[in-house]
């Protein structure tokens, strides 16, 4: 089954959109999480994402495109980066979340991905 496993990460929703990646003994403790999945041949992508003051949100209300650039104000969290996985079960994908190097202000949300028959 695949699964993706979505950060949140706290106040990222303030960060500008310039901001670089810190290179710090957390992004590390990352990197060797990501390369633990990858050696247990589990993960199929992983990727973060930058902060919201870079992207844009499309929406199609009045079934017309209405486009706005972020920071998006009425956000309440804001996804950071995903994993995708793929494991046994639902149980292996928590398991392989909770080894997350997560930080005190972070939270993972694991989601099943639709299998397509």
């Amino acid at each position: 089954m695949r699964f993706m496993m979505i950060m949140f990460p706290g106040s990222y929703d303030n960060v500008p959109a310039d901001a670089e990646l810190p290179n710090d003994e957390h992004m590390l403790a990352m990197g060797k999480y990501n390369e633990a999945l990858r050696e247990a041949g589990v993960l199929l992508a992983v990727d973060g994402l930058r902060a919201p003051s870079a992207g844009a949100r499309v929406s199609f209300k009045s079934g017309k495109a209405v486009v706005r650039d972020g920071p998006f104000s009425e956000s309440k969290e804001v996804v950071g980066g995903y994993w995708m996985i793929q494991v046994r079960s639902r149980d292996d994908a928590i398991e392989w979340a909770k080894r997350c190097p997560g930080l005190p202000n972070e939270t993972i949300e694991i989601r099943p991905v639709w299998e397509m028959a």
